[in-house]
């Protein structure tokens, strides 16, 4: 069966060497983040998601969820004491407001164990993750009424929450949705519609669950313009705070899906339930976009959180399996063959694995920074320079994240041979389960157009050319040191690439839209690249300052950042060479070629 085991040590390098969080502690919630209370953060954090999480994740995988004749869902064995664990020890109130029942800690502070929960149990890890983002929405868009009766629940884990968008005919293009609501005399709304791939749209977990609904006003705008979101809850809530009538909807069945079997993906029926306006009517997606953000941001942590267990279970099946001998010159001898980790290829795959779990847990760290930067920094600048990075970065995030995430994972079950495509090795669940991320919260694509298509031209560039800004810093500051001179060098060229696929696109993509979308996948590739590049060459300098301490940690850091640099960075030449083709082979066939 698979083993989880968290990786302290490269999270607390990441935080206090890389990141350097204790330098930000004047600000508020860092204040409250000192060295004692982040490694009892981590600590904690890794036996909750070691010895609850882990072993509950093959059961979830194999039970899944079972709909009930009376339209309740039954989670796997082990969830629901694991989810009130999760509530009753504050876990997920980490970095929400100390007025909704939060510890008020740093955001980047709690992706280590946000990382590790859904690195132990991915299935599970999305109804608080959900509930959370949720959350937010309502504390960004909602009235202090709203505010008032949900946030501390939700923050806590006493109800969870959901967002319901995707609808039989609409899945991406929201402004097809069809779901209704009808003003009443109260200034409530009733209801009507189905929603489709509802995550944890209904579950046994919590007391109450509040759903929110996207829908049309009768008589509004068509298309996006005439969208708004609705809080619609299971249970309604009194003015004390007690629970109240049931809500006029239910879940009208849960889809067979190829992984993440513990999480119920619900098919929600509403039938003139009561639901409650969030903001403004006909304004819903900009509250929406709150939760799709960080949901966006939560599946590139999933594509890494598979792949760091995958990496896991495959190097330690590549130090004890043993099979042929190395090709220069037997290893073990007193073995009947070498363990197969001797072999180049299966280091090729390790190392892969290795380079990019490292650089996609930094990438998202220092990403989570800035958004906290954002919230706290009291420089308008800092805010605005951290604003800017969020909004560029998270369509980078999710997909490239998830891209390569899904890769490690498919490399790690390579690696396993025959055994890892059997159930029993557990190792094909960490492939199916990871499979979606690249799907749900905007597919890859759609993330890939969103970056050349919107982000880029925001704000005359702003965000773009002040990542470029980022980029030079950090080669100024460092191009003297002749030790960082293979990162440096490998930095310089990935930057000269990317600006001259990003010129490429300003020129050509508006001739010919066309180009853009031929060409956005590959641009987010690029980009990814070089955001790691940056990355990596920030771990580097940082072991660089402590190699002479004879530990290997450091060792070991330069040596994975050497393999990024010679082996992984390269691949951006082939995306600017296929960016600057265009769409014109892309588009040739007609459509009854195919």
């Amino acid at each position: 069966m698979p083993k989880y085991q968290a990786p302290l040590r490269d999270m607390k390098f990441l935080l206090n060497e890389v990141l350097e969080i204790g330098t930000y502690s004047n600000l508020p919630r860092f204040s409250d983040a000192p060295p004692d209370v982040v490694d009892a953060v981590l600590e904690g954090g890794a036996a909750f998601a070691q010895e609850v999480l882990q072993p509950i994740n093959a059961i979830g995988d194999r039970q899944g969820c079972k709909r009930n004749p009376d339209a309740s869902v039954k989670t796997p064995d082990g969830f629901k004491a694991a989810f009130k664990q999760m509530s009753d020890d504050g876990w997920m109130a980490m970095s929400a407001d100390q007025q909704w029942g939060g510890q008020g800690l740093p955001r980047v502070v709690s992706m280590p164990f946000l990382e590790m929960c859904s690195s132990a149990n991915m299935a599970f890890s999305m109804y608080p993750g959900l509930t959370r983002g949720a959350a937010e929405a309502i504390q960004e868009g909602g009235s202090d009424e709203q505010k008032k009766t949900y946030l501390t629940n939700m923050m806590t884990g006493k109800w969870a929450g959901t967002m319901n968008l995707t609808e039989p005919q609409c899945g991406t293009d929201l402004g097809l949705i069809r779901t209704k609501a009808v003003p009443q005399p109260d200034g409530s709304y009733k209801i009507t519609g189905q929603k489709i791939w509802i995550s944890g749209g209904e579950q046994d977990l919590t007391e109450n669950i509040i759903q929110l609904v996207l829908a049309r006003i009768e008589g509004g705008p068509e298309g996006i313009k005439g969208i708004s979101l609705f809080i619609v809850p299971k249970f309604m809530v009194n003015a004390d705070g007690s629970l109240g009538a049931r809500n006029a909807f239910q879940c009208g069945g849960l889809e067979e899906k190829m992984g993440i079997h513990g999480n119920s993906t619900c098919v929600m029926h509403y039938e003139g339930a009561t639901g409650f306006l969030v903001g403004e009517p006909h304004k819903g997606m900009r509250t929406m976009f709150v939760m799709m953000n960080e949901a966006r941001l939560g599946v590139g942590l999933q594509g890494l959180a598979q792949a760091e267990v995958a990496f896991q279970n495959a190097a330690e099946f590549a130090r004890d399996r043993v099979q042929g001998r190395s090709i220069t010159g037997v290893k073990a001898p007193d073995k009947p063959a070498d363990p197969i980790i001797v072999h180049p290829d299966v280091r090729r795959m390790l190392m892969n694995m290795k380079s990019f779990t490292e650089g996609a847990r930094a990438f998202a760290y220092w990403t989570a920074l800035q958004g906290d930067l954002e919230k706290v920094s009291p420089d308008a600048h800092v805010r605005e320079k951290a604003e800017d990075r969020m909004t560029l970065l998270t369509p980078v995030i999710k997909a490239f994240l998830t891209d390569r995430g899904f890769q490690c994972t498919t490399d790690a079950l390579q690696l396993h041979g025959g055994t890892g495509y059997t159930r029993e090795q557990g190792v094909e669940q960490f492939v199916r389960d990871a499979r979606i991320a690249l799907i749900y919260e905007g597919t890859n694509g759609i993330q890939a157009l969103d970056l050349v298509g919107r982000k880029l031209a925001a704000n005359g560039g702003r965000a773009v050319f002040g990542f470029f800004s980022d980029l030079e810093e950090f080669v100024a500051a460092n191009e003297a040191d002749p030790r960082m001179k293979p990162y440096i060098e490998g930095l310089q060229s990935a930057t000269a690439q990317l600006k001259e696929a990003t010129m490429w696109l300003m020129q050509n993509g508006m001739s010919n839209f066309d180009n853009a979308g031929a060409s956005s996948h590959d641009y987010l590739q690029l980009f990814g690249l070089t955001a790691f590049a940056l990355m990596w060459a920030k771990m580097a300098k940082a072991a660089l300052e402590r190699e002479g301490t004879g530990d290997a940690f450091y060792a070991n850091k330069l040596a994975t950042a050497r393999y990024f640099f010679e082996r992984v960075l390269p691949d951006v030449t082939s995306h600017l060479a296929k960016v600057k083709t265009g769409a014109g082979s892309v588009m040739a066939l007609p459509a009854d070629a195919f």
